[in-house]
C-alpha cells in the first residue's frame, strides 16, 4: 500500500468524484482510476460504488476511510515534527468575506509576514455558504466567516466571537442627535446596504418582514468601505457589522444609532476540516487572530 493511494482514497472520498481528486491533486483521471483500483485489490475489497458519473462510499470504504484519515494525520505529524525547528514556509490559503479581510486582516497579516516572510498568503474572498464548500473540497486551509452559529461534525472550529450588527448615520445627521429612536423613525431615510446575499442583510429583511415593512434602499454594493464613505458625507443611513465600523465610530466620523426595538448579531467563525491536518502556518495564523481578539 503506498501512501499516494490512501491520499487518492481521500481526495475521491471527500469530493465524491474521481475527476475532481485528479483535478486537486494533479493527477490524470485515469491515475487516480488506477491507483484506487490497486488499493481495492490490496484490500480485498470494493471501496466505491459507481453509478454513472456519480461515487460514494461502500460500507467497507467507510470504514476504511477512517482508517485512512488517521494513517495520513499521524504521516504529516511525524513530518511537521521532523521540522519544527525549520522556519515556516508553507502556502497558506485563506477563505474569508470582503468586509472581514477588510477590518481584520491588515494588521493580521503584517504581522503574520514580519514572522514568517517565506509563506505565501492566498486570501479568497466569497459568501459564507461558498466558502465551507470550498473547505469540505480541500480548497482552502482555513475559513473566517460571519454567520449565524455555524456547526457540522465534519468541522473543528477554533473560534466564535459575536458581533452586533448596528445602524450607523454622519456624525452630521439628526439621528446622531438623538440618545433613542425606534426603527420607524429611519425606514423612511436613504439607506445604503450590502447586496441581498449579505447574511446580517438577510436578518435585517427578515425583522422587517415580520412586522409586515421593507426597506427599499437607494444604493446596494457589496464594498463596506464604500457604504462607510457614503455616511460620512451625511448622504444617508447603513446597518454593517459593528467591526466594521468601529474605528470611525471611534474617531468620530460616524456615528452608531441606538435603535431600541431590534438587535441582530452574528458570529465571527474560524473553521478547518477536520481531515485536513493542521499545519504550523494555520496554528501560527490562528494564534495571531485569537490574541488580537483577547487584546
Amino acid at each position: 500500500m503506498e501512501i499516494r493511494q490512501v491520499q487518492s482514497f481521500v481526495h475521491v472520498a471527500r469530493l465524491g468524484s474521481f475527476s475532481r481528486a485528479a483535478e486537486t491533486m494533479g493527477y490524470s483521471q485515469s491515475a487516480i482510476t488506477v491507483q484506487i483500483r490497486l488499493l481495492e485489490e490490496e484490500l480485498g475489497t470494493k471501496l466505491f460504488d459507481r453509478m454513472g458519473k456519480k461515487v460514494s462510499l461502500t460500507p467497507q470504504g467507510k470504514r476504511f476511510l477512517e482508517h485512512a484519515n488517521r494513517i495520513l494525520y499521524e504521516m504529516n505529524r511525524t513530518i511537521m515534527t521532523m521540522n519544527e525547528d525549520r522556519e515556516l514556509e508553507n502556502p497558506l490559503h485563506i477563505g474569508t468575506i470582503e468586509s472581514l479581510c477588510t477590518a481584520k486582516f491588515p494588521r493580521i497579516l503584517s504581522q503574520f509576514h514580519t514572522l514568517y516572510p517565506k509563506v505565501n498568503i492566498q486570501i479568497t474572498l466569497d459568501s459564507p455558504e461558498k466558502l465551507i464548500r470550498m473547505m469540505e473540497h480541500n480548497e482552502l486551509d482555513l475559513i473566517y466567516i460571519l454567520d449565524t452559529p455555524r456547526w457540522n461534525k465534519e468541522w473543528i472550529k477554533v473560534m466564535e466571537a459575536a458581533e452586533p450588527i448596528v445602524f450607523v448615520a454622519s456624525v452630521n445627521s439628526e439621528f446622531a442627535l438623538r440618545k433613542e429612536m425606534v426603527l420607524q423613525d429611519i425606514l423612511g431615510e436613504p439607506f445604503f446596504l450590502t447586496e441581498k446575499n449579505a447574511n446580517y442583510r438577510q436578518a435585517l429583511d427578515q425583522h422587517l418582514a415580520l412586522g409586515n415593512r421593507t426597506l427599499d434602499p437607494v444604493l446596494e454594493i457589496s464594498d463596506t468601505e464604500f457604504i462607510i464613505k457614503m455616511v460620512e458625507r451625511n448622504d444617508g443611513l447603513s446597518f454593517l457589522p459593528y467591526f466594521a465600523v468601529e474605528k470611525y465610530i471611534r474617531s468620530g466620523r460616524i456615528a452608531m444609532l441606538d435603535v431600541t426595538d431590534i438587535d441582530i448579531s452574528m458570529y465571527r467563525q474560524i473553521f478547518y476540516h477536520k481531515n485536513k491536518y493542521k499545519t504550523r502556518e494555520m496554528s501560527e495564523f490562528i494564534r495571531l487572530i485569537t490574541e488580537s481578539e483577547n487584546a
